[in-house]
């Protein structure tokens, strides 16, 4: 299977250093999480349980 990367949409461009892509891993594997600049650097994998408990996380964190 090949993994779509998606890069996230408050990353500030070409420029920006702190880049996060977001992949749907094979079927049962879960999501992966690698750093943009470096995407042949490895990736950490997050079940979909894990997943959603950092998405609300970080939207309980406070915003700048």
């Amino acid at each position: 299977m090949i993994v779509q990367w998606r890069k996230s949409s408050y990353s500030g461009g070409v420029n920006d250093e702190q880049c996060v892509e977001l992949g749907r891993l094979a079927s049962e594997a879960g999501i992966g999480a690698r750093d943009s600049k470096d995407p042949d650097g490895g990736h950490l994998t997050l079940s979909f349980a894990q997943f959603a408990g950092l998405v609300e996380q970080v939207k309980q964190y406070p915003t700048r």
